[in-house]
């Protein structure tokens, strides 16, 4: 019963004793430096408005605007898939992990040890004896963030945090133009191959008939021979694009993050029809809204608060350390022989050859240059946009112009053809007039897929951090 009561008085005392303990720590606490993130505004003159803009807003999947299935689906397993998101996406998880290492600094370490000793003693007299004793001990050590150095070191591995999650997001952005581009590219590329056919057969149908009227003496050898040679070269084309075609295959593979033996792409396609040109908004909004910019903003904070943490580095540091331990032969007796103890430790730089001064220094010039890539950022994402307006403008009407060609050169090839059947026209004529229709049916082609490549590169300039689906992130995921 004593025991049980002297137990109870000494669990009292080191409860009172920790009481206080954490008082003064909370009070420490309360009265340290605060410290926040700062807003910076545009380090940049903006316009008050875009050289063009549409009516309709691009949906936040900016490539369901093109309406087109296969492309949906390639693009959806891209951000589910590709190797790089992927990786960019554990990037996200590295930059959250430290950051929430940085927070740890704000709690106490807690720390226990335990032993015990056992030893033997042979007196002359006596013989052996033996002495057991069991020890058990805790220590507690706290830094006070007087001035906000941890707090701002916190603060800033938060922004690279924020940072990572924006650039995997421009990322996403970038891959899905990436594989749209490169679906089109393969569509005007099966749409080229279709076109050879066409000529090719066109081109022997003309063989058969300069052959045919050599052999009537109505032509010469070298009409036989320059229809053939183009033939030749047509077929020569063919299988430059049927190269294009696997090769571009093998980049969608790559991208969408699987091997070209699984990708399944469907026999036809065609180009979409183009939407209505979508709204730009204001430069202020885009500011706002592209992850590439918003990564620069938070790494421009993240640089600010470092600064920050470099002058606190500089100024007097206060630390605590709490320890309580006790030792006894046995469990019995053990709680009676407890000691707690408070020690605060006050540490003052005064000599570092310069050590501190030049990490302030350094963190300004990180600052700074954060501050240009931020703008640069900027300017590059303004410069992006009006390209693709212009670029988009341009190509309708230079597409309009082949198209006006394609038709002059059609009638043209008609006439000169009639002619030459009744000898009016010699061949060579009817050969460059077949050669230059062919090239600019295949021009035209080419012009419209450019023309959705601009497109693509507005809703990419305009694309903003919508939500992405979760990655793969175990290899059985994908099997």
């Amino acid at each position: 019963m004593i025991s049980f009561y002297r137990f109870s008085v000494q669990h009292f005392l080191i409860t009172q004793r920790l009481r206080h303990i954490l008082i003064v720590l909370l009070s420490c606490l309360l009265s340290a430096c605060a410290v926040a993130v700062r807003d910076f505004p545009a380090p940049q003159p903006l316009p008050e408005a875009f050289s063009a803009s549409g009516d309709i807003a691009a949906p936040p999947q900016w490539w369901e605007a093109f309406d087109d299935a296969p492309l949906q689906r390639l693009i959806e397993q891209g951000l589910r898939d590709n190797p790089d998101l992927i990786a960019a996406y554990h990037r996200i998880e590295q930059a959250a992990a430290q950051a929430r290492a940085a927070g740890s600094a704000l709690f106490p370490a807690l720390d226990a040890h335990s032993g015990a000793d056992y030893a033997l003693s042979d007196p002359p007299a006596t013989g052996w004896r033996s002495r057991e004793e069991m020890m058990l001990g805790f220590a507690a050590s706290y830094e006070i963030d007087l001035w906000g150095r941890i707090r701002a070191n916190i603060y800033a591995a938060e922004q690279v945090a924020l940072a990572v999650a924006e650039e995997r997001a421009a990322a996403a952005v970038s891959l899905s133009a990436e594989i749209a581009s490169t679906w089109y590219h393969y569509v005007e590329q099966k749409q080229q191959l279709a076109l050879l056919q066409r000529q090719i057969a066109t081109n022997e149908h003309n063989v058969e008939l300069v052959r045919s009227r050599f052999y009537a003496n109505q032509a010469s050898g070298a009409d036989v021979f320059q229809q053939s040679q183009f033939l030749e070269a047509l077929r020569g084309d063919r299988y430059s694009v049927e190269a294009n075609l696997r090769v571009l295959t093998h980049r969608l593979a790559v991208l969408i993050g699987t091997t070209p033996e699984r990708l399944r792409l469907p026999d036809a396609a065609s180009f979409p029809a183009l939407p209505p040109l979508p709204e730009t908004g204001l430069p202020i909004v885009l500011l706002q809204r592209r992850p590439d910019i918003l990564a620069a903003y938070h790494r421009l904070q993240a640089a600010d608060l470092r600064i920050a943490a470099a002058i606190a580095e500089r100024l007097p540091k206060l630390s605590l350390a709490v320890s309580a331990s006790g030792s006894a032969p046995d469990l019995q007796h053990f709680f009676n022989n407890w000691l707690a103890t408070l020690a605060g430790n006050l540490l003052l730089p005064i000599v570092d050859g310069g050590r501190r001064v030049a990490e302030v220094e350094r963190q300004r010039a990180a600052a700074a240059e954060a501050l240009q890539r931020y703008r640069q950022q900027i300017l590059q994402a303004l410069a992006e946009v009006e390209n693709a307006l212009a670029q988009e403008r341009q190509q309708r009407l230079r597409l309009e112009s082949l198209k006006q060609q394609l038709h002059a050169l059609d009638e043209a090839n008609q006439l000169i053809r009639l002619r030459y059947l009744y000898g009016a026209m010699d061949f060579l004529r009817v050969l460059t007039s077949l050669i230059n229709l062919q090239n600019m049916e295949r021009s035209v082609l080419r012009a419209e897929r450019e023309l959705i490549d601009f497109r693509i590169a507005l809703y990419r300039a305009l694309a903003g951090s919508e939500s992405l689906p979760r990655p793969r992130t175990e290899l059985h995921d994908a099997s």
